[in-house]
């Protein structure tokens, strides 16, 4: 391999990473029609943790550093436990079009999370673009009209920044361990914690097990687990590996415009004229912060 492919090669991971992360929104919709949303999580955790058992001999070689545990328990509390919680919730109350446009705010939400964690500087335009994005996203929600796919757009919508703020803590804290940790093991370290996590919820009167197969629900769930927490995370890991936090964030950007399509290809979802003003004033937003951003402290 080149020395051009090898520099392209995270720039096309982050491509592909987002291209599936859009597709969770309409894979989780889909999945939700048949079984509860915990089962949903618990089941894409398993399917990827089983996908990780033949690296166990190699992960077994790992060298864990005392330190760095802090940073393991912000980030699995950060993404996948909360934010599956927060994204899971927002699904079931807006359309999967609506919370691919929040997605737009968390390279803003990184700057912001390194500015006041990690002491970074953090400018003006990076300060303007984040209210105008903050500005977009509550008139997105505001203008949004109840649908099948969106019975309460505007607690969707904030369930799913809550989610984009989880995160951004991940992706610092991510960024921090792959100075000494495999991409590959941080990705199924993620998978083992998130279904420890979700297990408990199976407990539950109202979630429960279940072992009717409903073959769309049921092929969104395996395709979570595998194109989606092993797939997506796995590339977007390894380019965080490999560029700063801050630049590979910013191609969350591509997230919006991908939810937006497949959402109305598959599902349906539409936008009215206020909505798609207001997706504009989320890019402007996100534009004018990333014209100069800062990067990720590498310690």
């Amino acid at each position: 391999m080149t020395k051009n492919n090898l520099h392209l090669l995270p720039s096309i991971s982050l491509i592909v990473a987002m291209l599936l992360w859009a597709s969770s929104f309409v894979a989780l919709k889909l999945a939700f029609q048949g079984y509860h949303p915990m089962q949903v999580i618990f089941g894409r955790m398993m399917i990827a943790s089983l996908c990780f058992v033949i690296f166990i001999p190699t992960f077994r070689k790992i060298n864990w550093r005392r330190q760095d545990y802090k940073y393991f328990l912000f980030m699995g509390i950060c993404e996948p436990c909360l934010y599956f919680l927060f994204e899971a919730k927002a699904l079931e109350l807006t359309s999967a079009s609506q919370a691919g446009m929040i997605t737009a705010m968390l390279p803003l939400l990184v700057a912001i999370l390194a500015w006041s964690w990690l002491k970074e500087s953090i400018n003006r335009k990076t300060l303007a673009g984040f209210s105008l994005a903050i500005i977009g996203a509550c008139w997105l929600s505001l203008a949004s009209e109840t649908s099948i796919n969106a019975p309460n757009p505007l607690l969707g919508n904030f369930y799913e920044f809550l989610a984009m703020v989880c995160a951004a803590g991940y992706t610092v804290s991510l960024k921090h361990l792959t100075n000494n940790y495999p991409p590959l093991f941080l990705t199924a370290f993620q998978a083992f914690i998130g279904s420890l996590f979700f297990f408990p919820f199976l407990l539950l009167p109202d979630v429960g097990f279940t072992i009717v197969w409903e073959t769309i629900p049921a092929l969104a769930v395996i395709y979570l687990g595998t194109f989606i927490t092993l797939g997506a995370y796995g590339c977007y890991n390894y380019s965080v590996s490999r560029i700063p936090a801050n630049r590979a964030a910013g191609y969350v950007n591509l997230i919006p415009v991908f939810g937006v399509i497949l959402g109305m290809l598959i599902l349906g979802d539409k936008l009215n004229v206020s909505q798609w003003l207001a997706c504009g004033l989320v890019f402007c937003g996100v534009w004018l912060s990333s014209r100069k951003s800062t990067e990720v402290s590498h310690q």
